[in-house]
Protein backbone atom coordinates (compact mmCIF):
# COMPACT_ATOMS: atom_id res chain seq x y z
CA UNK A 1 0.00 0.00 0.00
CA UNK A 2 1.56 3.33 -1.23
CA UNK A 3 1.62 6.45 1.09
CA UNK A 4 0.68 9.30 -0.18
CA UNK A 5 0.55 13.38 1.71
CA UNK A 6 -1.27 16.05 0.71
CA UNK A 7 -0.55 19.48 2.07
CA UNK A 8 -1.07 23.05 0.87
CA UNK A 9 -4.64 23.72 0.97
CA UNK A 10 -6.16 26.49 2.46
CA UNK A 11 -8.92 29.52 2.08
CA UNK A 12 -8.29 31.70 -0.50
CA UNK A 13 -10.17 34.63 -2.28
CA UNK A 14 -11.59 34.16 -5.66
CA UNK A 15 -8.68 35.36 -7.85
CA UNK A 16 -6.06 34.21 -5.27
CA UNK A 17 -3.15 31.40 -5.70
CA UNK A 18 -2.73 28.03 -3.99
CA UNK A 19 0.84 25.40 -4.55
CA UNK A 20 -0.42 21.82 -3.31
CA UNK A 21 2.14 19.01 -2.86
CA UNK A 22 1.81 15.19 -2.63
CA UNK A 23 4.93 13.57 -1.27
CA UNK A 24 4.79 10.20 -3.18
CA UNK A 25 7.59 7.29 -3.44
CA UNK A 26 10.44 7.04 -5.62
CA UNK A 27 8.57 3.95 -7.16
CA UNK A 28 5.17 6.05 -7.92
CA UNK A 29 6.89 8.63 -9.56
CA UNK A 30 9.00 6.83 -12.16
CA UNK A 31 6.83 3.80 -12.70
CA UNK A 32 3.16 5.54 -12.92
CA UNK A 33 1.76 8.45 -14.04
CA UNK A 34 0.24 10.55 -11.10
CA UNK A 35 -2.94 12.83 -10.89
CA UNK A 36 -4.37 15.53 -8.77
CA UNK A 37 -8.21 14.45 -8.11
CA UNK A 38 -10.64 16.70 -6.31
CA UNK A 39 -14.07 16.19 -4.79
CA UNK A 40 -16.65 18.74 -4.47
CA UNK A 41 -19.60 18.43 -1.53
CA UNK A 42 -22.29 16.08 -3.25
CA UNK A 43 -20.39 15.74 -6.50
CA UNK A 44 -17.79 12.85 -7.82
CA UNK A 45 -14.53 13.12 -7.59
CA UNK A 46 -12.73 13.77 -10.61
CA UNK A 47 -9.38 14.09 -12.20
CA UNK A 48 -7.87 17.66 -12.44
CA UNK A 49 -4.42 17.18 -13.55
CA UNK A 50 -2.23 13.98 -14.46
CA UNK A 51 1.40 13.63 -15.38
CA UNK A 52 3.57 10.68 -16.90
CA UNK A 53 6.08 9.13 -15.31
CA UNK A 54 8.30 11.34 -18.16
CA UNK A 55 6.89 14.52 -16.99
CA UNK A 56 4.43 15.55 -19.73
CA UNK A 57 1.30 17.09 -17.99
CA UNK A 58 -2.39 16.84 -18.77
CA UNK A 59 -5.06 18.85 -17.94
CA UNK A 60 -8.85 17.07 -18.92
CA UNK A 61 -11.16 20.01 -17.96
CA UNK A 62 -11.89 23.31 -16.67
CA UNK A 63 -8.65 24.02 -14.77
CA UNK A 64 -6.82 24.26 -18.17
CA UNK A 65 -4.78 27.54 -17.92
CA UNK A 66 -5.11 27.99 -14.49
CA UNK A 67 -3.64 24.70 -12.89
CA UNK A 68 0.06 23.73 -13.42
CA UNK A 69 0.82 20.17 -12.38
CA UNK A 70 4.42 19.46 -12.11
CA UNK A 71 6.87 17.00 -10.08
CA UNK A 72 9.96 16.89 -8.59
CA UNK A 73 11.84 13.77 -8.87
CA UNK A 74 14.45 14.16 -6.24
CA UNK A 75 12.40 15.24 -3.77
CA UNK A 76 9.29 12.78 -4.81
CA UNK A 77 6.95 15.09 -4.88
CA UNK A 78 4.31 16.27 -6.98
CA UNK A 79 2.79 20.09 -7.06
CA UNK A 80 -0.71 21.69 -8.02
CA UNK A 81 0.18 24.92 -9.32
CA UNK A 82 -3.74 26.57 -8.41
CA UNK A 83 -4.29 30.16 -10.19
CA UNK A 84 -6.52 32.39 -10.68
CA UNK A 85 -9.23 30.16 -8.25
CA UNK A 86 -12.93 30.10 -8.33
CA UNK A 87 -15.14 29.26 -5.80
CA UNK A 88 -16.10 26.31 -7.80
CA UNK A 89 -12.96 25.07 -6.79
CA UNK A 90 -13.90 24.32 -3.96
CA UNK A 91 -13.49 20.78 -3.20
CA UNK A 92 -11.11 17.99 -1.45
CA UNK A 93 -8.14 17.87 -3.32
CA UNK A 94 -6.21 13.95 -3.28
CA UNK A 95 -3.20 12.78 -5.42
CA UNK A 96 -3.59 9.43 -6.54
CA UNK A 97 -1.82 7.18 -9.54
CA UNK A 98 -3.95 7.55 -12.83
CA UNK A 99 -5.93 5.43 -13.05
CA UNK A 100 -6.12 5.69 -9.27
CA UNK A 101 -5.43 2.76 -7.12
CA UNK A 102 -8.20 2.43 -3.89
CA UNK A 103 -5.86 1.78 -1.25
CA UNK A 104 -3.71 4.80 -2.07
CA UNK A 105 -6.47 7.54 -1.19
CA UNK A 106 -5.25 9.71 1.58
CA UNK A 107 -6.38 12.19 3.98
CA UNK A 108 -6.47 14.93 1.10
CA UNK A 109 -6.18 19.07 1.34
CA UNK A 110 -9.25 21.20 2.16
CA UNK A 111 -9.10 23.76 -0.72
CA UNK A 112 -11.91 26.63 0.30
CA UNK A 113 -12.46 29.60 -2.57
CA UNK A 114 -14.28 32.60 -1.35
CA UNK A 115 -16.03 34.86 -3.87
Amino acid sequence: QAQLVESGGGLVQAGGSLRLSCVASRTLLSRYFMGWYRQAPGKQRELVASITNRGIPSYPGSVKGRFTISRDTAENTVYLQMDNLKPEDTAVYYCNVNPPDRQCWGQGTQVTVSA
